[in-house]
């Protein structure tokens, strides 16, 4: 096969040495074409790999911002939380105060009533799940934190229910004239047993509620009198006897110190005076052991 081939003649001026140099056609411009095309590929292959890196960084910098979103909103939620448990403390610490009365006449209630009222221990895991994340642990904490919140939240509203349903102050304004206990009967002279108090004060002086409560019976009561009942709940009851008239109705829901009758002489009973009387659990209670002293 015919091979076309050139060639070339460079001449040195001074000395007139000659030189001759040949090359073939094809393989020289494919030389050629491979020098000229060498940077285009290589300028190609840089320009892919800046295109490939720039999709990388692009990917990278969506998942960052995913990410921080998440982080924004994790954190704004957890902000929320912390606001509310601070605010849930806060709320308890000034619920929580009793009245100096009620506490100490609380302290003097029997064991079985106190425990009716707080409704026994309810009891807490101490086992928090161990997350991936840092915020998974906080939220976890402030879950169990919360949780514990409510407890003590229920404890402290019970607590002060309790407070609210306990006779700790004087239904009216008088002077002692027969305690709780042993006694003369005013009308035969023997020995007799006294279920409650007699606090001598003038016809109409206002009896107060003692405690909160429900009214359950507004009546008539035999040797009582005029006779006011009051259930303030956690099988708490008192009775007032001798009154004038009546200021509640049965059914009826009173809070401490709200009027709910009248001193009088009604009944068996020889001057005005309030008969004051305690039950507990359907047994009598001396009224000096949770009456605050004046």
């Amino acid at each position: 096969m015919f091979v076309r081939r050139f060639s070339f003649v460079v001449t040195d001026c001074t000395s007139g040495t000659q030189r001759t140099f040949s090359f073939r056609l094809w393989p020289a411009l494919g030389g050629a074409g491979l020098v000229l095309l060498l940077p285009i590929l290589v300028g190609l292959g840089s320009r892919w790999a800046v295109r490939s890196e720039l999709r990388d960084l692009t990917a990278t910098t969506m998942a960052l911002r995913m990410e921080n979103d998440s982080y924004r909103d994790a954190t704004g939620q957890l902000a929320s939380q912390i606001t509310a448990l601070q605010a849930a403390v806060d709320a308890i610490g000034t619920t929580a105060a009793v009245d100096p009365a009620a506490s100490r006449a609380m302290a003097k209630l029997p064991a079985n009533v106190r425990a009716r009222a707080m409704g026994g221990a309810i009891g807490v895991s101490d086992a928090l799940s161990v997350p991936d994340s840092a915020f998974g642990v906080l939220r976890d904490l402030l879950v169990g934190i919360e949780g514990r919140l409510a407890e003590v939240r229920s404890g402290v509203e019970q607590r002060q229910a309790l407070a609210l349903a306990t006779p700790s102050i004087w239904p009216v304004t008088g002077w002692l004239s027969s305690p709780y206990g042993g006694r003369k009967d005013p009308f035969t002279g023997q020995d007799d047993f006294h279920p409650g108090l007699d606090i001598s004060s003038p016809p109409g002086a206002p009896v107060l509620a003692p405690a909160d409560a429900d009214v359950a019976s507004a009546g008539p009561g035999g040797d009582y009198g005029n006779l006011v009942v009051l259930n303030h709940g956690y099988g708490i009851s008192t009775k007032f006897g001798h009154l004038s008239r009546f200021a509640v109705s049965a059914g009826q829901h009173v809070k401490r110190g709200d009027v709910i009758a009248y001193v009088g002489t009604t009944g068996r009973s020889t001057s005005p005076h309030l008969h004051y009387e305690i039950w507990m659990n359907g047994r009598l209670t001396n009224p000096m052991r949770l009456l605050a002293h004046r």
